[in-house]
């Protein structure tokens, strides 16, 4: 299938059927219950119903997708807006003006905004701090007690984001405020999403207030960057000077609410994603030390005795390739949503304007239709020769079309980097109070990675 299948109705022609209804639902919850209570195993066994699929969440339908040619053609639609019950959850963090969520004119303009700091010759100006950053990670995992990876993971993304983004002084403990409020943020609004229970949630439980407490402390901590910022009189060359000097459609300077929400954009679901994409790594490197032993080695067959370096990763093949199968395997974003403008047809069904569409890249990147021996953590997958047979979108990590993740090679430099960094210097054990199983939120990550280092 390609964007064909994304077909505007047409009035006289036949109507579309109706999707499937997925079996399983509750009364009042629907598959709410189901989402909340083991949600990748729902959305491993949807495609077995077809391609596209009705779900309940309370009193909502939605429209599962779950084929790579569907999400790639609705990714590519005009008929399809960022919208839905991902999006309206995490409303209370992102706000309703920032790039992450904005449609249309405003969402173009934003993101002209935010492209240059995401350029590929610009990228290159990180590569100081990420190697900084890096090497101290690798350096604070050798204090030979277990290593809470979790929260170091959350500290040098944020870190990274913050130096070459918003090039502030004020790492450490932001970023520790940062990490607590976003695990609690996080798990609050994917509840929010699945079981829509609204006045539930304004009631004074222990959860709801220190959900609330961990929310309005996000909001503050931006507040701070920017009033410092402010205060400075100082305009670094970086994205949040690129911020305050914005305009607006009319040639207006945009407003405070629109610079507090793109910053929130960038410091929390980019630094949360790229944090779990870590913790992934490193469990990675302490479930196959034969390909941890193989990243050290083309470490060493690149830069030899000296550290490794950002111009280096370049050159890491199998490094970024250890990555790619990382983000594979346990996706950071599980699961997007989207709206329909307007009445359409997709995969020959009837999509009805209004209706929220969900799809789950962890379940479409494990798809043994797509990926042979679909659950192996086989790098080498992603060599050129082997990379062409995987059907086209069934590998997305950074989305497609005009929503496609500005800081993709970006990210991707600094996961390369780090994975580099550590496994050259480092053999990594499990320490045994370490709780790996995956948590599901708004994304994936191990619950609590603890880990130990041997040298090398």
């Amino acid at each position: 299938m390609t964007v064909e299948s994304v077909k505007p109705a047409h009035p006289g022609a036949p109507e579309p059927p109706a999707p499937p209804l997925a079996g399983g639902g509750v009364p009042v919850l629907g598959h709410g219950w189901r989402l909340a209570r083991d949600p990748l195993g729902l959305f491993a066994r949807l495609r077995e119903h077809g391609e596209v699929v009705r779900l309940r969440l309370g009193p909502k339908t939605v429209y599962a997708l779950t084929s790579p040619a569907l999400t790639g053609a609705m990714a590519l639609s005009p008929d399809f807006k960022i919208d839905g019950p991902l999006w309206e959850s995490l409303e209370g963090l992102l706000g309703k003006e920032g790039v992450a969520t904005a449609n249309g004119p405003r969402h173009r303009r934003q993101r002209r905004t935010i492209q240059p700091a995401f350029r590929l010759d610009i990228i290159p100006e990180y590569g100081p701090v990420m190697e900084e950053e890096a090497r101290a990670l690798a350096e604070r995992m050798g204090s030979g007690r277990p290593v809470d990876c979790t929260a170091e993971s959350f500290r040098v993304a944020v870190r990274i984001a913050a130096r070459c983004l918003l090039r502030g002084e004020y790492m450490d403990e932001r970023a520790e405020r940062l990490s607590i409020a976003l695990a609690t943020v996080f798990r609050g609004m994917y509840r929010r999403m699945v079981i829509p229970a609204g006045p539930l949630y304004r009631l004074p439980l222990p959860a709801n207030r220190k959900f609330d407490r961990a929310l309005a402390d996000l909001h503050v901590l931006v507040d701070e960057i920017v009033a410092e910022r402010r205060a400075s009189g100082q305009k670094p060359d970086d994205l949040l000077t690129a911020l305050l000097e914005a305009k607006n459609e009319n040639g207006e300077p945009i407003g405070e609410q629109e610079i507090h929400d793109q910053v929130v954009a960038i410091l929390t679901p980019g630094s949360e994603t790229v944090a779990s994409t870590i913790m992934w790594l490193l469990q990675v490197l302490v479930e196959h030390p034969e390909h941890a032993d193989r990243v050290a080695a083309e470490v060493k067959s690149v830069a030899g005795d000296r550290p490794v370096a950002f111009d280096d990763v370049r050159k890491l093949s199998h490094t970024n390739n250890v990555v790619v199968e990382a983000m594979r395997l346990r996706p950071a974003v599980w699961i997007l949503t989207r709206r329909a403008v307007t009445e359409t047809e997709l995969g020959g069904y009837r999509i009805p304007a209004g209706a929220d569409i969900v799809y789950s890249p962890y379940a479409i990147q494990r798809d043994p239709r797509s990926y042979d021996r679909h659950l192996d953590f086989d790098p080498d997958r992603w060599l050129p020769e082997r990379a062409k047979d995987v059907p086209k979108y069934a590998m997305s990590p950074f989305s497609v079309g005009n929503r496609k993740c500005p800081s993709d090679h970006f990210s991707m430099a600094q996961l390369s980097l780090i994975t580099a960094t550590v496994a050259s210097r480092w053999r990594l054990e499990k320490a045994s109070e370490s709780n790996d199983a995956t948590r599901v939120g708004i994304t994936l990550r191990p619950h609590r990675l603890l880990l130990r280092t041997l040298p090398r």
